[in-house]
């Protein structure tokens, strides 16, 4: 009888529906397309999103090496990592309630009190002189496995693991998040250190024009052409952008630190040889809206976070019902060690306890409103979320268009600017202008030079994030598969059935 009932108690926890509601991805608002996309191609289209190794598409062999050592060695990563590992524990800890705890008792004992002979013949001793009949010291043994099971017939265990679950393939998203954004924040500073050396290298050339303005100027007033204060200007104009070229290394500098940091280096051990910068900016096809929803490591933990949400509101459900726990234990008992393990001195008990709780003045309708509300603002920060996401890609997209307008209209300056001070110079060679004239060609010249660098920064910079927006490579069909503990994770959560 004990067995069959144990039985029909283990299949009922086994086959009972989890209280709460089931989760269904609430819908967001999500466009048909791209406004910025709609009539713009990239130049170079080039599908950046299409792998891991998203920082490809600028052919730059130094910043692929060095995107390669975030993962190996940066902290920030390691900590995600880490919290990531965490969550899949407490799925673990959380699935063990599942299944019965099992437990075993050993004691010996010496002991002297009171013996009373029973009327069955056996003796029994008793702690503490009851008579004043002394008794021989004697011994105890026990040896005793016991065994406790709470069937989850309401859900509640399985509602936990089903919101542990949800909470652990949120956490690894957030950690493909941290590490797409130190991929980003690493090739945005790798690409801002190569516009400053291509800054230096600029500014080099223009001292080098400017002392050759100088020298003119030096023999023009040698020839007694022109007056003292040309020369002197030539030479302040000198001086100046020979100051600019020192000051690009102060901005050179802080990046390759930045850098080192990134890659878990001291700044000292890092030092990244000058080099020129890729003329194309490579960008992503946006497609289309609707896959960032898969695409985007952001949206994928926040869209977990409600189910895990959701999955808490099982669980307050199951506070309504009683909590039913069967425990048994089966051992042995006796004062010789020698025998303990023999069937007279067998001992065994089975047992079930039902608790539920009659009067809380409403706590458990609170925590479930506190559940439900949490899901609502789960479900909130998931939709803020995709509008956000959605808000970036055409931000960058914007960006990218604008400044490829605005980058042919500045070439196109920084050539007429070039060619008017080159005539200007011969002008002055020639006696017909005053020097000013040089120098404000000269300047107007370099600083549309300067201004070409700026945009041309800014447009690489756009392209990383546009790619960062778009998801860098990464996909939500990733999510349980690290290292397999995950996907174990998912797939058993959906054999257990709701």
């Amino acid at each position: 009888m004990i067995a069959r009932t144990l039985v029909f108690l283990g299949a009922l926890a086994l086959t009972a529906c989890a209280v709460g509601p089931n989760y269904h991805r609430p819908a967001a608002p999500v466009p048909q397309t791209f406004k910025e996309a709609q009539g713009w191609k990239p130049a170079e289209p080039r599908d950046a999103a299409s792998g891991t190794a998203w920082w490809s598409v600028y052919d730059d062999s130094t910043l692929d090496e060095l995107e390669k050592q975030i993962d190996v060695s940066n902290q920030t990563l390691k900590s995600s990592e880490a919290a990531w590992r965490q969550a899949i524990a407490l799925v673990s800890q959380a699935r063990a309630g599942l299944f019965p705890t099992v437990g075993v008792d050993a004691t010996a004992q010496r002991s002297r009190g009171t013996a009373i002979e029973t009327s069955s013949g056996t003796t029994t001793l008793t702690t503490g002189l009851a008579t004043s009949q002394a008794a021989h010291p004697v011994n105890e043994f026990n040896l005793a496995g016991t065994a406790s099971w709470d069937l989850d017939i309401w859900g509640k265990i399985r509602r936990t693991i089903e919101g542990d679950v949800a909470s652990a393939q949120a956490s690894e998203a957030d950690l493909a998040a941290a590490r797409l954004s130190l991929q980003g924040m690493l090739a945005s500073d790798y690409l801002q250190l190569r516009v400053a050396d291509e800054q230096r290298h600029l500014l080099d050339e223009t001292v080098e024009a400017y002392k050759r303005a100088l020298e003119i100027t030096q023999n023009q007033y040698s020839a007694g052409i022109v007056a003292k204060t040309d020369v002197i200007t030539a030479e302040t104009q000198l001086e100046g952008a020979q100051s600019q070229a020192i000051n690009i290394g102060v901005t050179r500098a802080t990046l390759e630190h930045a850098i080192a940091v990134l890659i878990g280096k001291p700044p000292a051990d890092l030092t990244l040889a000058p080099a020129t910068l890729a003329s194309a900016v490579p960008v992503a096809p946006a497609g289309v809206p609707s896959s960032l929803l898969e695409r985007r490591p952001d949206i994928a933990a926040a869209e977990r976070q409600m189910k895990a949400a959701n999955a808490q509101i099982g669980v307050a459900v199951a506070a309504y019902f009683p909590d039913l726990t069967l425990n048994g234990s089966y051992g042995f008992a006796s004062n010789v060690v020698s025998h303990l393990v023999s069937s007279p001195n067998s001992l065994w008990s089975v047992g079930a306890t039902a608790s539920d709780t009659l009067l809380d003045f409403g706590a458990r309708s609170a925590q479930v409103r506190e559940a439900r509300a949490a899901y609502d603002a789960a479900v909130a920060n998931y939709r803020q979320t995709v509008l956000s996401a959605f808000q970036q890609v055409e931000d960058e997209l914007a960006t990218l268009r604008i400044l490829e307008q605005q980058v042919q209209v500045q070439e196109q300056a920084v050539k007429s600017a070039n060619l008017a001070a080159q005539l200007t110079l011969n002008q002055y060679k020639a006696g017909t202008v005053a020097y000013t004239s040089v120098v404000t060609a000269q300047t107007i010249a370099l600083g549309d030079a300067v201004t070409l660098l700026t945009l041309r920064q800014t447009r690489l910079t756009a392209s990383v994030t546009l790619i960062q927006a778009l998801g860098g490579g990464w996909d939500s069909a990733s999510l349980g598969t690290s290292e397999g503990t995950a996907a174990k994770l998912a797939s058993q959560e959906a054999a257990q059935g709701h």
